[in-house]
């Protein structure tokens, strides 16, 4: 009897974790099967999942204390105000806080060995971090939330951590030649670039104009198409670099 009155409320937030959880995991097992010259093991896989979900428990409580100070600082009705809170608050957080995770995880394992391997890690960081931001989102807002997410957010960040792959991968290949300098500047970049898209992502999608819309359509299309170029020629072009 107990059972027969939850089955409906379990049910429905059962469709509603399925929702959010689908998209990530079809994105995942693309990026999986792209690593042609040696996937990584499951067990790294699954130090990457978890390390995104806490990347995104780090970055909620950066950006809640970032925002209090922003506040204080910076009247809500100000234009910089909205510049600081996506670019400098937001995004920073978010991309250091699944960057930094990943180092931890991955920059001195043996399974770093290939530089698309760059790419798989930051790729399934920012999924695991779209994971678990998507089944909260999807909790509170209900499942209208999951389909908007599943073909704009959830997506969104598996872009953004093709380009932290991208550099970091490039980084590890440095490292292992010697450029330390060079190896730095990348691990720089594989911060600073998928946050200036991921401030941008966010800054656009938050106009309330017809003019907004567009130009969240357009930017959103480009870095789909971007990201899907860069992980076939990153997975073609890719290479043992230990």
């Amino acid at each position: 009897m107990f059972y027969f009155l939850l089955s409906p409320y379990l049910i429905y937030h059962g469709t509603l974790i399925a929702a959010a959880v689908i998209p990530a995991v079809f994105l995942m097992i693309k990026v999986y099967r792209s690593d042609k010259l040696e996937k990584e093991s499951p067990y790294m896989i699954w130090h990457l999942v978890r390390a995104g979900i806490l990347s995104a428990l780090l970055a909620l409580v950066e950006e809640r204390v970032l925002s209090v100070l922003l506040d204080m600082a910076v009247p809500v009705e100000s234009p910089l105000y909205n510049i600081i809170l996506y670019f400098g608050i937001v995004a920073f957080a978010e991309e250091s806080s699944k960057y930094i995770l990943m180092r931890k995880e991955t920059w001195n394992s043996w399974e770093f060995n290939c530089q698309f391997d760059g790419v798989v890690y930051a790729v399934f960081v920012s999924l695991g971090f779209a994971l678990w931001e998507n089944i909260s989102y999807v909790m509170m807002y209900g499942f209208g939330t999951a389909v908007v997410r599943a073909v704009t957010a959830i997506p969104g960040h598996a872009c953004f951590g093709v380009f932290m792959g991208v550099f970091y991968g490039i980084s590890k290949r440095l490292f292992y030649r010697g450029h330390s300098s060079a190896s730095k500047l990348m691990r720089v970049l594989a911060v600073v670039i998928p946050a200036l898209l991921h401030g941008t992502y966010d800054y656009i999608a938050t106009m309330e104009t017809d003019e907004g819309s567009g130009y969240f359509i357009g930017f959103v299309l480009v870095l789909f198409v971007v990201s899907f170029f860069l992980v076939g020629k990153t997975a073609k072009e890719d290479r043992v670099i230990a």
